[in-house]
């Protein structure tokens, strides 16, 4: 006869499991459910066509998408870009060089930044980084810019993902056993030499972990974007072209057009894409990850 505990223990064990299995089916229910509601548009049109096509004419017919990925990737990569090393020297500094007073201060204020609403960051970006780039920094290199540019997207879009990089770096060094830097430093090494060599090796695979988290952040980031990247169905051909990523796209769009079955299904085709593009990047960062943990191992 099974005691009361281990009928409980066993319960609770089903439970966690069910909960598990309903958790990874929620994710194929979404990829089913957008896929049936683009198939209009992919009946219409080849994915090569949608995918590969500048042309972007609803009232037309026409849903080329390529202006709408390349915008996406250009805003994402600046972010990246400019503000992955910012974030990295902040986090070793914050976790080997400054005084537990600074800590003190600096990492509730990372906490206020996180969990600012992101209109008020597209706010900021409009009413300083838009005027900056224009009046300041475009002129030196082209004619003329609006300063609604991929740049302002992905300098806002940085400043967003900076405080969770940020804290999941400090996390992954706070992690790093202080007998490894003991041993360093016994050894002769300087700080930086230890930072390099031991706190860096040890969390490298956490850091790409980090970097993809914060990657897929910034992909499906709307009203920030939004706001300053000017909105623009051209692939941009510079940092000073105006862009249209695909979440701002969707917010723009959808609500609007729902009496068009065709635009609302190449909307939805759109978020296919990003939970698809999410979907693979996480999946090739944990083969990554899983060979670079057997390789440092």
């Amino acid at each position: 006869m099974i005691s009361l505990r281990a009928l409980k223990d066993r319960t609770a064990g089903g439970v966690m499991f069910f909960l598990t299995i309903a958790s990874l089916l929620l994710v194929v229910a979404m990829g089913v459910g957008l896929y049936f509601k683009s198939s209009p548009v992919l009946a219409d049109h080849s994915l090569g066509e949608l995918l590969f096509s500048s042309s972007w004419h609803p009232m037309k017919g026409e849903f080329g998408f390529l202006p709408f990925l390349m915008g996406t990737l250009w805003v994402t990569g600046i972010a990246v870009i400019l503000f992955l090393p910012v974030a990295l020297l902040a986090a070793i500094y914050l976790t080997e060089y400054a005084r537990p007073a600074v800590r003190k201060y600096v990492f509730p204020a990372l906490d206020i930044l996180a969990g600012l609403p992101s209109v008020i960051y597209g706010v900021w970006g409009t009413l300083l980084i838009i005027p900056w780039i224009s009046e300041w920094l475009a002129p030196h290199f082209v004619e003329f810019s609006t300063g609604y540019t991929a740049l302002a997207g992905g300098v806002v879009l940085g400043v967003m993902i900076l405080p969770l990089m940020v804290s999941l770096f400090i996390e992954l060094f706070t992690s790093v056993p202080s007998e490894l830097r003991d041993a360093s430093t016994s050894l002769g090494a300087t700080r930086w030499q230890t930072v390099k060599r031991v706190v860096l090796r040890k969390s490298v695979t956490g850091i790409l972990a980090a970097v993809v988290l914060a990657v897929s952040r910034a992909f499906g980031e709307t009203i920030a974007v939004l706001m300053v990247c000017g909105n623009l169905p051209e692939v941009p051909r510079s940092i000073f072209n105006a862009c249209y990523p695909l979440p701002a796209l969707i917010a723009n769009n959808y609500g609007e057009m729902l009496s068009f079955p065709q635009y609302e299904a190449a909307l939805m085709f759109a978020a296919m894409i990003l939970f698809v593009v999410i979907l693979l990047f996480n999946l090739i960062s944990r083969i990554i990850l899983y060979r670079m943990e057997k390789r440092f191992a």
